[in-house]
């Protein structure tokens, strides 16, 4: 086996050092559904729906909300519904 010397141990380590992430903290994000206790979503409260929304229309994802795989599934369903009724834009004027 060859000899490896000081300096090049040193390279081999920080570049080791230079790959490895860093480990992010995340705070656990509650949803308002789950604050607020609602067990159904109904398509005809815009001012709950709005909340979940962006700007430019698209629906936030769970990830950003916080909800519940199920809040974001009947969530989903209630906006794009509440859209089909003309309740709610498809995209933003």
């Amino acid at each position: 086996m060859a000899h490896i010397s000081a300096k090049a141990k040193s390279k081999i380590k920080m570049k080791r050092l230079k790959r490895r992430k860093k480990k992010r903290i995340f705070r656990k994000r509650t949803s308002r559904l789950t604050i607020e206790r609602i067990v159904y979503i109904d398509y005809k409260d815009t001012n709950l729906l709005r909340h979940y929304i962006t700007e430019r229309g698209k629906i936030i994802p769970r990830r950003i909300t916080g909800a519940t795989a199920k809040q974001q599934h009947m969530l989903t369903k209630a906006v794009k519904l509440a859209r089909q009724i003309a309740l709610l834009p498809f995209v933003a004027e």
